[in-house]
């Protein structure tokens, strides 16, 4: 097995609907995080955690996303011809980031489910799993920061953060302990999906970061469907565990929550104040405002 994480699954078929209206004829991941659409970030982080190959798993009414990291050979022609050259430039870029492959998910059967489509582009071979719902602001892109724990041990990894109160309810939570190694990697011993707080293992919550081995595949081809015929990642990854052994990796970064409306606003007014070009004067007029 290969140490290098060379691919990397971008599951984006989802419905959105927590953004409706905005979302009823726009993908979710294509709403404009600032400058950028958010499938965006995710596809960035994966290039630049080495990863030269991002497969996308769609599903109906998600062309855009397509056209998107494609050329667009008319809107060039015309920033060329009007001199444009900064704007012809970043345009030229997005369609260079990486090889990226699209596969449909024919219904929406779970995150599981949504990776399994995958198997095919995947191959045989440990590759990254990232949720563009998941924005992480970090020095070190969070999954160049996995990467280089996966070197480490050569195993499953799971992007984790502490969470406090009974906020681990909503998330999938897991047992794990110390390796004696690296402090932010803790060998797992089991994962409970969105537990009672009062019979929560830990306060590790799974964040929207993976790399996975790929006998994943067959752990989530033996699952049963559960809830609305779903296939859920996590109970696969329960099942990878009888088989070989599994990480979570505490990563450093702040991660915004960009899958529901105010998660999407908090995203934006921090990674705003942050750009570049538009931070100081966003920045100035917020101190004008009375709210």
């Amino acid at each position: 097995m290969t140490q290098t994480i060379r691919k990397a699954v971008i599951p984006a078929a989802g419905f959105g609907t927590r953004f409706l209206p905005a979302t009823k004829a726009t993908p979710k991941e294509m709403l404009p995080l600032v400058d950028k659409p958010l499938i965006q970030y995710g596809v960035e982080e994966a290039v630049a955690a080495g990863c030269t190959d991002i497969i996308i798993v769609t599903g109906r009414g998600k062309t855009t996303m397509e056209d998107h990291f494609d050329r667009s050979p008319e809107l060039e022609a015309t920033l060329e011809a009007r001199g444009k050259q900064q704007l012809l430039d970043l345009t030229r870029s997005v369609s260079r980031l990486a090889r990226i492959s699209y596969v449909r998910q024919p219904e929406a059967l779970g995150l599981g489910h949504a990776v399994l489509m995958a198997k095919e582009l995947v191959g045989n071979e440990p590759f990254a799993v990232i949720l563009p719902d998941d924005i992480v602001d970090a020095t070190v892109p969070c999954m160049q920061q996995m990467v280089q724990a996966f070197a480490e041990v050569n195993a499953s990894i799971l992007g984790s953060e502490v969470v406090e109160g009974d906020a681990i309810s909503l998330y999938g939570c897991l047992d794990c302990v110390s390796t004696g190694h690296d402090p932010r990697l803790k060998a797992i011993r089991n994962l409970v999906e969105k537990p009672k707080p009062s019979e929560a293992p830990s306060q590790n919550a799974i964040i929207g970061r993976y790399i996975l081995t790929p006998r994943i595949f067959q752990m989530i081809e033996q699952l049963k469907p559960g809830s609305g015929g779903e296939l859920q990642l996590t109970d696969a990854i329960k099942a990878l565990l009888q088989h070989e052994k599994a990480f979570c990796f505490q990563y450093e970064g702040k991660r915004h929550d960009a899958g529901d409306k105010l998660g999407f606003l908090k995203a934006t007014v921090e990674l705003a104040l942050k750009h570049k070009d538009l931070g100081p004067d966003f920045r100035a007029w917020l101190q004008t405002q009375h709210f």
